[in-house]
């Protein structure tokens, strides 16, 4: 356990450094928990839209990962993005990889930790972004307390070469499965935003289980109107 902390304390002090912009573009979205389950098979979907007071953006992915070994699961994402300019177009935009780590067993360390990884290449451009994710959960009475941290990389002949840095809170309540009230965080570049989210789990029989998450987030660290709405629904069998 010394060591991950000692890891994860190296790797706050550089991500959190100032010498890192925050991330522009979509802040909102999924906050990610630190946990794979064995064997786990997964298809998801996500919706964005945010609203300012001259666009409005929608994005939508959709993904199939699975778990290749002990903790550690791959997913794959193909992304749409509405032209905020052109709301007739509306076009695959990116790919992404993803890589899911669970670096200790749940529960068996006074909080729970995950890596996460991530490689978008643009489809239309010559864009790459590479994001390396530190994730924290720790469990408190009935909440729970997530926080994600990451550090991006982007590059590309049409893109500006540069690092960034982004980070996302999610406090909830567990009420009962199907339904847990929260409160979400999500900072970036020129972005503080803050609002209600709700999660909710049905398990099957085995280890089938739905998840579906909802938010709505405002922005409140500029005027005008920019509000977020994310919902996600995550088949895992």
């Amino acid at each position: 356990m010394k060591r991950v902390t000692a890891f994860v304390s190296v790797w706050l002090c550089v991500a959190l450094s100032p010498i890192f912009a925050w991330a522009d573009g979509m802040v909102v979205d999924k906050v990610y928990h630190p946990y794979v389950l064995p064997n786990e098979k997964a298809a998801e979907w996500r919706l964005h839209s945010r609203q300012t007071d001259t666009k409005n953006y929608l994005a939508q992915r959709f993904g199939l990962g699975f778990a290749v070994a002990e903790g550690l699961a791959i997913e794959g994402f193909a992304i749409g993005e509405r032209n905020p300019n052109d709301r007739d177009n509306y076009d695959l935009a990116a790919f992404e990889g993803e890589v899911r780590w669970q670096i200790v067993e749940q529960g068996k360390y006074w909080a729970d930790w995950g890596l996460l990884f991530e490689l978008e290449k643009r489809t239309k451009e010559s864009a790459y972004e590479a994001t390396t994710g530190l994730i924290f959960e720790k469990e408190i009475g009935r909440t729970s307390l997530t926080m994600n941290a990451f550090l991006i990389r982007e590059w590309g002949k049409d893109i500006e070469d540069e690092w960034e840095s982004e980070f996302r809170a999610q406090y909830r309540y567990r009420l009962v499965p199907a339904f847990q009230p929260a409160i979400e965080i999500y900072a970036g570049q020129d972005f503080f935003g803050i609002g209600p989210g709700f999660i909710g789990l049905y398990r099957f029989e085995g280890q089938r289980q739905l998840k579906w998450e909802a938010g709505f987030i405002s922005e409140i660290g500029h005027n005008g109107k920019d509000h977020s709405f994310r919902l996600a629904l995550e088949y895992e069998y």
